[in-house]
């Protein structure tokens, strides 16, 4: 399938880019019926007879390009009703009826010279699908945020991700304003329904499915407290999606140098342990070294659990239940990795019985709280046992 974006360089036009590129490198698997799928791109640097030229190849026409922030009211007009005739006017002096996706704005609903200039662009598209019986998908996209998107231009989110990321101010007139959302890979999934078609074209504008309405304080702080928890080695809740994409977000503005955050590593004569991540209600992760012919553990705990992953070298665990004398013993070893649960009320230990360190990830279903430890020593192998 042959595929015309127009305003392929802006944010939504780059992300759908990169994945259309994606689908046509083999890389995302799952569509065959775009395949073999060449991509035709359309920008400012493009000129009309390239245009004119992809009119006439495509089978699929997704018109991103428009003016938002036009130094003269009048470009309102021209970027987003002049272009968009001209697109339909090519097409239709090629003979060419594939279907049209259009970037329309819920601002269409307003009145204003940039909302005029989309229902107008918007009026076109629908007029030229009854008149030569092309499919037509006009979206009217909400504030969309996203990978890619230019701060300080006409996404807050963006400028709100790349000021708290660079350690920067930033202003809020009024917290309280609500926002409507959509993220852009939804948006890009979205456009690629329909280029599919899984997505039944109308006569009338058609409303993204996943969106999302927070006030500006919501937001603002939400970010705030990514750049914190980063510094604290805690992970959001991504189980919330918002949140989740919104982090996602965050983090494309964090300073490629500044991607990397110190863990505090305490050393002993048996190795090392080093805590690596926390989260808001699912524990926390470490990594454990212990060296040859060394032990750990020794203990036991009422409800806190603890999961070992060996990662490298060779061992055995041991856990033996409190008030009984059976201890099980489960060999451990990085040539096959598995998880081994330390039980509540069962004391336990891990053993180094190679001859490299035994690394170990650990995940504990709480973070360590020194005021109450939940951690009672006690030997898995009595004297006794010896």
């Amino acid at each position: 399938m042959r595929i015309l974006v127009t305003g392929a360089n802006g944010f939504l036009g780059k992300n759908l880019c990169s994945e259309l590129e994606n689908i046509a490198a083999g890389k995302r698997r799952g569509l065959p019926e775009l395949m073999p799928l060449t991509l035709m791109r359309y920008d400012v640097n493009n000129t009309g007879e390239e245009l004119a030229a992809f009119c006439r190849e495509a089978d699929f026409a997704v018109h991103l390009a428009g003016v938002n922030r036009p130094k003269d009211e009048k470009e309102f007009a021209e970027g987003n009703t002049g272009l968009t005739k001209q697109l339909l006017s090519l097409l239709k002096a090629a003979g060419n009826r594939c279907p049209v996706l259009l970037s329309s704005s819920v601002q269409a609903e307003l009145e204003n010279p940039y909302g005029r200039s989309k229902l107008a662009a918007e009026s076109e598209v629908f007029a030229y699908a009854k008149e030569t019986g092309a499919k037509a998908f006009v979206y009217r996209f909400p504030n969309l945020f996203g990978k890619w998107c230019r701060p300080n231009y006409n996404s807050v989110v963006a400028t709100f991700c790349d000021n708290i990321a660079n350690g920067r101010d930033i202003r809020i007139d009024d917290e309280n304003k609500r926002l409507t959302l959509a993220y852009v890979d939804d948006i890009v999934d979205e456009i690629v329904s329909c280029i599919t078609g899984k997505r039944a074209d109308g006569t009338e504008p058609l409303s993204v499915g996943i969106v999302y309405t927070r006030s500006l304080g919501e937001i603002a702080g939400l970010i705030r407290s990514f750049r914190e928890a980063r510094e604290n080695l805690y992970l959001p809740d991504v189980s919330e999606p918002f949140t989740k994409k919104l982090y996602s977000t965050y983090l494309s503005y964090v300073p490629a140098a500044e991607a990397s955050v110190p863990c505090d590593t305490k050393r002993d004569e048996r190795g090392s342990f080093t805590e690596l991540l926390r989260t808001f209600g699912m524990g926390q992760v470490s990594v454990n070294v212990c060296r040859s012919g060394c032990l750990k553990g020794n203990h036991w705990h009422h409800t806190k659990t603890e999961r070992f992953i060996v990662v490298s070298g060779s061992g055995v665990i041991r856990q033996r239940r409190i008030g009984d004398d059976k201890v099980t013993e489960i060999p451990v070893s990085g040539e096959g990795i598995c998880s081994v649960d330390m039980l509540p009320g069962y004391t336990h230990s891990i053993e180094n019985t190679g001859e490299s360190d035994l690394v170990f990830i650990i995940w504990a279903n709480e973070r360590f709280d020194p005021e109450r430890p939940d951690t009672f020593f006690e030997k898995v192998v009595t004297e006794d046992q010896l």
